[in-house]
């Protein structure tokens, strides 16, 4: 793929390159404390909105559900309209959506104001992996910035638990919308300083298919999270299975026959493109599926906000242990070997998991297994990162960056729902925990075949 010249990136030249790599991370960052706290603020929500086991759900979910849906119309207007802007807007409207959260008064007002902050989170993502890929010129270092930058997103998913523990222990649940504020607020400063400035692709914006895709995931979410409570075959989750199913093969009629489809078609000549999105999916549906399983396993065994935010940090910490490790393995060998042997034992933890995990077992023992199985997982997202990025080039990075984050999204989103429907269903922990790690073991399973059949050994960024 002919690279195009671009202008020089100044910003990674008058600017020490970190500055620039921690400016483009601080969207991303703000957004996973925000989804990390928030699971450990599950039960104060609860209890103080009286929301229920499924309106826990939507508060989780309802948020991944706009940022899934809205990521591929947040790449198209960073073409459009240039990355630095629609990072900037983006968050600010996620800012505004925080305080809409701290601010709200019941569950379903708590919901709508997530919806919004997904909104926003859509904008500011793809545009923050475009700005990071323009800001550095050099293949090699490139590569090592995109590990550092997933450490660095690693490292707040790993803090977020206690940020969120802490806030909610002493000033409240409300305290981790708010903490967003001054965040946001930093980063938009500091993006307009050091963000490099890139050329806008006017290229055409396909609304109807990014509303189609909007409702495809609304109906999605409501079969999966409301399935268990009204009853997979009551009349409206059926009602909205078949309509789910009607959108789904519009907007797929449409992506094959119209001029302007959501995803260039050029990014889908190399398999390793749609792998490596299929790999995002499997990998999210399960970090976050088990991450919601988790918070509340340990808040039902007694672990107030506090406890539960430091127990979950170790096992959020070894995904930064994993994204520093694979940077260096991957400017040698490229990032198909990181990939697929760091799936391969995240799928034997999660197999030891389903195996041995009871409701009695010790917590040394949980950490244990599960820190091994995320420092694996670590090492293989900024593999499955950089091939994205390698297929899409500076021509589509917009694009390509939106799809893998799209893709990410609906996996966090369907991970989430899956696990909710096994709290639904299953009896007690003695049969939810084998199911839930049977799913994650099959979800990084899945994730091996893809990487072993379609990315292509000795690949380089």
């Amino acid at each position: 793929m002919t690279t195009p010249v671009l202008p020089a990136a100044a910003p990674a030249r008058e600017f020490a390159p970190l500055l620039v790599l921690t400016t483009l991370a601080i969207g991303f960052v703000m957004a996973m404390i925000d989804v990390t706290a928030v699971n450990t603020a599950l039960s104060d929500i609860s209890t103080s909105l009286a929301v229920p086991l499924a309106g826990l759900v939507w508060v989780v979910d309802g948020y991944t559900l706009t940022f899934a849906a809205l990521l591929m119309a947040g790449g198209a207007l960073a073409d459009r309209f240039g990355p630095k802007a629609v990072y900037q807007g983006g968050l600010a409207v996620f800012i505004l959506g925080s305080v809409l959260c701290a601010l709200a008064p019941s569950g379903a007002a708590l919901v709508a104001a997530r919806l919004l902050q997904g909104g926003g989170a859509a904008l500011f993502m793809p545009s923050s992996l475009s700005l990071l890929t323009h800001a550095y010129d050099d293949p090699a270092t490139r590569t090592r910035m995109l590990a550092t930058w997933s450490a660095i997103v690693g490292c707040s998913s790993a803090a977020g638990p206690l940020v969120g523990g802490l806030l909610v222990h002493e000033f409240g649940w409300r305290s981790v919308f708010w903490v967003n504020v001054p965040i946001g607020v930093a980063g938009i400063a500091l993006a307009h300083i050091v963000a490099p400035a890139t050329q806008a692709n006017r290229r055409a914006l396909s609304l109807w298919s990014h509303a189609l895709g909007v409702a495809l995931l609304a109906g999605l979410s409501f079969v999966l999270i409301e399935g268990p409570v009204l009853g997979w075959t009551s009349i409206p989750v059926l009602a909205a299975a078949l309509a789910t199913l009607a959108v789904g093969a519009w907007l797929v009629a449409r992506e094959k026959q119209g001029a302007h489809p959501l995803i260039p078609r050029a990014l889908f000549a190399t398999p390793a493109f749609a792998a490596a999105n299929g790999v995002g999916f499997m990998i999210n549906f399960a970090v976050y599926g088990q991450l919601f399983l988790l918070s509340l396993f340990l808040q039902e065994r007694g672990a107030d906000a506090l406890e539960t935010g430091v127990r979950l940090i170790p096992m959020m910490a070894a995904f930064a242990i994993g994204n520093l490790t694979s940077g260096r393995i991957s400017a040698r060998v490229g990032p198909r070997a990181p990939m697929l042997y760091g799936l391969r034992v995240g799928l034997v933890a999660a197999l030891v998991m389903l195996t041995t995990m009871t409701p009695q077992s010790p917590y040394w023992y949980l950490i244990a297994v599960t820190m091994v199985m995320n420092v694996a997982i670590g090492i293989a997202i900024p593999g499955m990162t950089a091939t994205v990025m390698l297929v899409a080039g500076r021509d589509y990075a917009n694009s390509a960056a939106a799809a893998l984050n799209a893709n990410r999204q609906v996996g966090a989103l369907v991970g989430v729902a899956a696990m909710g429907a096994v709290l639904h269903m299953a009896p007690g922990w003695a049969v939810r925990l084998p199911w839930a790690f049977g799913l994650v073991a099959a979800a990084y399973a899945t994730a091996c075949s893809l990487v072993y059949r379609y990315v292509k050994a000795g690949e380089r960024t």
